[in-house]
């Protein structure tokens, strides 16, 4: 029998890690970045070029592996997601919390 996960259980697992990863990273991120005095646009900029690296992976199995096209759809949606999410509601976090 073919036993797999569905796809929408690896579409939200992947959206959640990215969604921790990058709101933690990106309020901790903030706040040095307010203590040291260090520009906030260039902080989000570096963090948009994170998220991109960290989706390349799914991205390029997707595009040259067609045998896991299965898995590397679903995970890339949910990776995109996930950092779409986070880096669009940290922002708003570290405001209130101060930081920006």
């Amino acid at each position: 029998m073919d036993e797999y996960l569905p796809a929408y259980l690896i579409r939200e697992q992947a959206a959640v890690g990215a969604l921790v990863i990058f709101g933690v990273l990106r309020v901790i991120a903030a706040a040095v970045a307010f203590s040291k005095g260090w520009r906030i646009t260039i902080l989000e900029k570096c963090f948009i070029a994170v998220a991109v690296l960290y989706c390349i992976p799914q991205l390029f199995d997707l595009l040259t592996q067609l045998y896991r096209v299965r898995v590397a759809l679903p995970e890339f949606e949910g990776k995109a997601l996930g950092c779409t999410i986070a880096l669009f509601s940290a922002p708003i976090l570290s405001h209130r919390l101060g930081f920006e």
